[in-house]
Order: structure tokens, then C-alpha cells, then sequence
């Protein structure tokens, strides 16, 4: 007997998925048993069937940790980029799934399953298998899978029948491709498609493998697309300053630059916040807050000086009755940033209360819900990319070395006059907020 010997899995399981099934199987329980067996499996199951014996997973088992709870599947749903390519996950694989008896799930980095949507059948037979919203499908907890193995490869995985490890699984035949992200090549998530075994179709391989691509096509389209954003803004700025800077986004690309070659990319430090950072490329820079990004001036001696007198100044007016703004000036010159109504209102509560509020009290003030955490952090996160640092939190408030201005109309009747936030319509009464 070869162990290295394999057999044609697509070919025999589009001609006898039983008898596929049972050759799957006698090479599972041997690898187990530590025996030989008449064929191997293919390099990619062996080498995570390998990893699961040297983690202690118990191939009979179904062993689950906790399912998170609504609130945290929420809060992750909002802050992924996962959330952003989800028409085009939809659009390419839905109605493929539903008529293939299939279903597709989404999970985050870490295996977590945000989402789960396809043929309603299927979707009942999944609920048995703990194929549910929150649960945790890496390969530590559940074994061999779609999910956990895509996240472990950083490839697309077809796991049908007895490939899996976990025996419970076996019924069952899934398909994931891992999703990254353009801008710093993290891994953010994977799509997969599951279905019963005789469902199995080796061509979903090379289609959940494409849209997830085309997903990441998407993402790339949308980064770009923000840098000719931030280019705009930073763009005037650079053309009134002398020496060198540069813009770049919070992952360091490169959008506009002045006084100095361009580069594609500059290395960030982890945390970069408004003030003063040695970058190994560039030396010295004082750092300014933009529109989605940072403006990093480097500094000589006399620059320096400047930089360290300079006091930022954030101007919030919410004297209009639809338009709003966010302008800051420092020591990188001024920018103006137009606000949504949300953002409006969050800002307007963090200028009146300079000693900060936690993200229930935000919840009350916007919602009458101090529960509503998730869709204040959410917000927050989203204020967080074009203001940076100039905006803490534990407990959330502008920077204390700020000098924040509130502009407000003449009439506080007339205050956001379209805002149904709690903490709002008693301001507009005269009320404290």
C-alpha cells in the first residue's frame, strides 16, 4: 500500500458520493489510528487533519464554545469591512446557493459567523450542527472546515463528506475562501458555501474563490476611491507649505505630497495621534489630523518650534438647519469637514460636555436607550477616521489640549431642528443637555 497514493475526489464523488464518502472515511480513521490506509488525502486536509491530531481535537465530539451574544454580533457586523462587500457576496453567490441547496455564511478573522443567509431548508438543517449567527467555527474548535481551514491557509478549501474530522460533520460538504484587506493585507474574513454532501459540485470551488476576489476588487475600488478623497483636502494644504510633507490614510498610502519624492506607503506606528512621532522614513514629523488620514510635516529645528507653540482649534457649527461642519485648525493649516446628522448631534454632545461621556450615556442622550452601545461606538469609530486622535475615549470627549468651539444658533429653537435625540429637544427647550 502507497500512503501517498490519491484518488480523483471530484471525479468519484459526481460519479458515487456514498462510495466517495467511505474511501474519505477509511482514510480519516486511519490517519487517526496512526495506520496506513490505501490512499492519502489530499495535501491540504492531511496537513489540517495533522494539525488537529496535534491539537487534541476530538474527532467524535462536537465541541463548542460559547455563541456570542446579539449585541457583540451587532457591534462586529458594524465595525467590520465585511459589511461594506456584502452586496457583492450577495449578488454572487445567493441565488447560485439557494437553487444548489446551499447556504452561504460569512465569518470574521477570528471564525466567528456574522452572517448566514441561502436556501431555508438547509438553513434548518444547519441549525442541528451548530451552524448558527456567533458561533465559533475555527479548526481548534470545531476541526476541519470551510471556515477554520480557509482562515489557516489563507487559501480557498473544499471540505466534503469524511474530510471533515469532526465525524458530525460529515454529512455535509463546504466551500471557503478567505477575504483581505487591500490596504495592509490582514485578513478580515471568509465567505463559504454549505450544503449537503450529495450538493457537492467541484466548479463552487473556483466560484466561491472568484466572488471572493471580486469582493476584494470592491474593497480596493473603495480604498482608492477614499485616498482621492483625503487628496482633495490635503492637496491645498501642501500647496501652502514649505519643507516636507506628506498625506497618507491611517494605514500610511500615500495621497498627496510636497517637497519630497513620492512613495507609495510610509510605516505608521500602531498608535499615531495628533502632535509629535519619529517615523524610521522620515525622521521628525509633526502630525496633524485629516479627513481620513494624517498630514506628517518634517520638521527641522525651526519647524519644531512652530509645531510645539501651535494649539489645535476645533470649530463644531451646528448653527444650520440641514448643513454642519467640523473645522480644524493647527499647526498643519485648516481643514472643514461637512457632517452627517448623526455625527452632528454626537459632536454637538461631546462640545457641550468636555468632561466626556461613556458610550451609554451617548446611547441615552441620542437614543433614550443607554443600551445602545453598539450603534454609538459604531458612529464614533466612523467620527474617529477624519478627527484621529482629537477625539478620546474611556470616556469619550474631545482632547483635553484642544480648544474646541461650539458654534450654535441664534435661537436654540432652532437647534438641529430635525434631531428626535432625547438630549437634543431638551437643549432646544433650554434645558441643559
Amino acid at each position: 500500500m502507497n500512503t501517498h497514493a490519491t484518488f480523483d475526489l471530484e471525479r468519484l464523488a459526481a460519479a458515487n458520493a456514498s462510495q466517495a464518502t467511505r474511501v474519505l472515511m477509511e482514510m480519516r480513521d486511519a490517519r487517526i489510528a496512526g495506520q496506513r490506509a490505501r490512499f492519502g488525502p489530499r495535501p491540504v486536509i492531511g496537513a489540517s487533519w495533522d494539525r488537529m491530531l496535534a491539537n487534541g481535537v476530538d474527532p467524535e465530539r462536537d465541541y463548542r464554545t460559547g455563541v456570542l451574544s446579539t449585541d457583540e454580533v451587532e457591534r462586529r457586523r458594524q465595525t467590520s469591512r465585511l459589511k461594506t462587500i456584502l452586496p457583492v457576496l450577495r449578488e454572487g453567490l445567493l441565488s447560485v446557493a439557494d437553487v444548489a441547496q446551499h447556504i452561504m455564511v460569512i465569518a470574521d478573522a477570528d471564525g466567528r459567523l456574522l452572517w448566514r443567509e441561502g436556501n431555508k431548508s438547509v438553513l434548518k438543517m444547519a441549525d442541528g450542527h451548530g451552524f448558527d449567527v456567533g458561533a465559533d467555527w475555527r479548526e481548534t474548535v470545531v476541526g476541519t472546515n470551510g471556515v477554520g481551514t480557509s482562515i489557516v491557509t489563507r487559501r480557498p478549501v473544499q471540505v466534503f463528506a469524511a474530510e471533515h474530522f469532526v465525524r458530525s460533520h460529515h454529512p455535509w460538504t463546504c466551500t471557503g475562501a478567505p477575504i483581505t484587506d487591500p490596504r495592509d493585507g490582514r485578513l478580515i474574513g471568509v465567505v463559504d458555501i454549505s450544503g449537503p454532501l450529495d450538493t457537492m459540485h467541484p466548479a463552487t470551488l473556483a466560484l466561491v474563490g472568484s466572488v471572493a476576489k471580486l469582493a476584494e476588487a470592491r474593497l480596493r475600488e473603495g480604498h482608492l476611491t477614499a485616498l482621492d478623497r483625503l487628496r482633495s483636502v490635503a492637496a491645498p494644504l501642501l500647496a501652502r507649505l514649505d519643507g516636507r510633507a506628506v498625506a497618507v490614510d491611517a494605514h500610511g498610502w500615500t495621497a498627496a505630497v510636497t517637497g519630497m519624492p513620492p512613495v507609495d506607503r510610509i510605516t505608521l506606528p500602531k498608535s499615531l495621534t495628533d502632535g509629535r512621532a519619529w517615523l524610521p522614513s522620515l525622521g521628525r514629523c509633526a502630525v496633524a489630523p485629516l479627513p481620513g488620514g494624517w498630514l506628517l510635516r518634517v520638521e527641522d529645528d525651526e519647524a519644531a518650534a512652530a509645531a510645539a507653540s501651535a494649539t489645535t482649534r476645533v470649530v463644531v457649527d451646528v448653527s444650520g438647519e440641514r448643513r454642519w461642519s467640523v473645522t480644524v485648525t493647527g499647526s498643519a493649516g485648516c481643514w472643514t469637514h461637512e457632517l452627517s446628522p448623526r455625527h452632528a448631534e454626537l459632536l454637538y454632545l461631546l462640545g457641550t460636555q468636555r468632561a466626556g461621556r461613556s458610550a451609554a450615556g451617548l446611547a441615552a442622550d441620542l437614543f433614550g436607550d443607554p443600551g445602545r452601545t453598539v450603534t454609538v461606538r459604531a458612529e464614533l469609530s466612523r467620527v474617529r477616521r477624519y478627527l484621529g486622535g482629537l477625539v478620546a475615549h474611556r470616556p469619550y470627549r474631545f482632547h483635553e489640549e484642544a480648544d474646541v468651539d461650539l458654534v450654535l444658533p441664534d435661537d436654540a429653537a432652532r437647534l438641529l431642528p430635525h434631531s428626535m435625540a432625547p438630549a437634543v429637544i431638551r437643549a432646544r427647550a433650554g434645558a441643559v443637555p
